[in-house]
């Protein structure tokens, strides 16, 4: 037998129920605590009169910004673990503190059993938390590895690492790489596995005859490879989706002008208000009974847990937001094309928190103001390539109010779209330009001429 002498920090529940709220939105935050008032007596909540859904004006002001979300996944920031603030809590969680399971804490949690330095450990938790929700990893390896600092070759042996977990598929760059190391878990060599590395398309096509052609093999074959490739799975991480939100939104931050400036108002965001019964306070005082005296202690530890994360959510999301707002004062005067780029990094160095603290308090989180309703996490946007000093989503937004303005008999050559971005303040080339029209889905001028 060997004694194994090793440190580890474990996370109190305060600080399990400050991570899960402060992550959490408000539909989402007033049904957890109703559940916690309605399972603990010694409870008092008095939830505020919520404001009515947004209108449907606002609805599509929401939806206007939403296909910048869509197009934006060169993300300025990645939520990895942060060992000084949270030790990975993923690692312990299944059920434990009352998280359901996720893809994240899925993968840490056999990451933590993996035999391996303890740097590549690191990194395969950074990687983690670069993930989409599909499971595919499509952040730029070079990117991965500057915001890792670490050589590139040693990150592409992490990402490897990681695509041996489960589930089979997971770390992929992209759809034919995800069903190829599905293929490769159960030993499948055969067509299918040509198939999807070299002819998706054409299957998606239904091309048989010319897969079949290049392949030496028969359209029979063919057919059988498609029923194989059916039944893997394209979205390895669907399966820890959480449930669809509720599609109502309510504003949890309202920024108004005050002598010029605009500002948070703080008296427009109704908060619950959670308070333990003074009744069950004296009881556990008085009680001589020593089951009813452990029970009482118990809830009310559980209360000051919530009481405390509710604070701290509050407060934590309040700081984000005014940060947000000073920086953006441009984007509440002249509109989304003043948008300036902004990082979360900024944003954790200046409010003295981790990275992934920032990230857990804009998820979620709506701020309304006269422009409309936004994502309090779409105003962290990278800057254009080409050292612009205005942001990504501006310049998409631009460009797409450019193609939509223009004569559909004499469309704008990307050339000439640059010229009038450049006018507007966004220098870029003209290969950035045609980059970012592809990323809408926009064909070039042929395609586009009516």
């Amino acid at each position: 037998m060997e004694l194994e002498l090793r440190q580890e920090q474990q996370l109190s529940m305060r600080q399990l129920h400050s991570l899960r709220l402060l992550q959490m939105g408000r539909l989402e935050m007033r049904e957890y605590l109703e559940s916690v008032a309605q399972e603990n007596p010694t409870v008092e909540l008095e939830l505020p009169h919520e404001e009515e859904p947004l209108t449907r004006q606002a609805e599509r002001w929401l939806d206007r910004w939403r296909w910048l979300e869509e197009n934006d996944r060169q993300n300025s920031y990645y939520e990895r673990p942060n060992q000084e603030e949270e030790d990975s809590p993923m690692n312990r969680i299944g059920t434990d503190g009352g998280l359901a399971e996720t893809l994240e804490s899925f993968l840490c949690r056999q990451i933590a059993g993996l035999e391996v330095p303890e740097r590549q450990r690191q990194l395969l938790y950074y990687l983690v938390g670069c993930l989409e929700d599909s499971g595919y990893l499509t952040v730029p390896t070079e990117e991965l590895a500057a915001g890792a600092g670490v050589p590139e070759e040693e990150l592409r042996r992490s990402i490897a690492r990681l695509q041996t977990l489960e589930p089979a598929g997971v770390g992929a760059a992209d759809l034919s790489q995800c069903l190829y190391l599905q293929l490769q878990r159960i030993g499948d060599d055969g067509p299918a596995t040509q198939i999807v590395l070299h002819h998706l398309e054409a299957l998606a096509k239904n091309r048989y005859h010319q897969i079949a052609q290049t392949l030496h093999i028969s359209q029979e074959e063919v057919r059988r490879a498609q029923q194989r490739i059916r039944q893997l799975d394209p979205r390895p991480g669907r399966q820890f989706s959480p449930p669809e939100p509720a599609p109502m939104v309510y504003p949890d931050v309202f920024v108004v002008e005050q002598e010029g400036e605009f500002v948070c108002d703080d008296h427009r965001r109704p908060a619950p208000m959670l308070r333990l019964n003074r009744y069950y306070q004296d009881l556990y005082r008085q009680t001589d009974d020593p089951e009813v005296k452990k029970y009482l202690a118990e809830k009310l530890v559980q209360a000051e847990n919530v009481l405390f994360a509710l604070r701290q959510r509050e407060s934590t999301m309040l700081r984000c937001a005014r940060f947000v707002t000073a920086g953006q004062q441009a984007f509440f005067r002249d509109g989304p094309r003043a948008l300036r780029p902004m990082y979360m990094t900024e944003a954790a160095q200046a409010l003295d928190v981790h990275l992934s603290t920032v990230s857990r308090a804009v998820k979620d989180k709506y701020l309304q103001c006269r422009q409309g309703v936004f994502p309090l996490s779409y105003f962290f946007s990278a800057p254009a390539p080409d050292g612009s000093d205005v942001s990504r989503r501006a310049v998409l937004l631009q460009l797409r109010e450019l193609i939509d303005g223009e004569d559909k008999a004499h469309p704008l050559s990307d050339e000439k779209l640059r010229c009038l971005l450049e006018q507007k303040g966004c220098v870029l080339s003209r290969r950035t330009v045609a980059k970012y029209r592809e990323e809408l889905g926009i064909p070039g001028t042929a395609g586009r001429r009516e």
